[in-house]
């Protein structure tokens, strides 16, 4: 699908790794001019260098900023992803039909699209990647 996103500009912050970076990728993929923010210039290095050998005629550019701490380290304590994650499912959102986070790619196709001149229609809206923690679409 064309998502008519060529020559548009994006900033994502934090998009070295996890969702920003699948974000700031499928941006330059639909031809964004895209500027990637990360801690250190050795993780923005890194991460400009993967979308451009993923998306060859990438636009990128990245800059490094410390802009803060993920949610997942700061609710965790120092526990493992995995301990995390199911005791989050069950004791915080237990009414959650996947019963795991999303992962960086789900949420990116989402904001992919909506940041497009396809999703124009779209407006006022609340659009949620939760994994189905809402039991109705009302």
């Amino acid at each position: 699908m064309n998502l008519e996103l060529i020559d548009k500009t994006a900033l994502i912050s934090g998009s070295t790794k996890g969702i920003g970076f699948a974000i700031a990728s499928q941006l330059a993929a639909e031809g964004a001019r895209v500027l990637m923010n990360g801690r250190s210039d050795k993780a923005v290095n890194s991460a400009l260098e993967q979308v451009r050998k993923a998306v060859p005629e990438a636009k990128v550019e990245g800059f490094a900023g410390d802009l803060g701490e993920g949610f997942v380290t700061q609710l965790g304590g120092g526990q493992s992803f995995e301990t995390l994650e199911k005791e989050f499912f069950r004791s915080v959102r237990p009414s959650s039909l996947l019963k795991r986070f999303e992962t960086p790619d789900e949420v990116a196709r989402l904001v992919t699209f909506v940041c497009s001149p396809v999703a124009s229609a779209i407006n006022g809206a609340a659009l949620r990647v939760d994994g189905g923690v809402v039991s109705s679409c009302f």
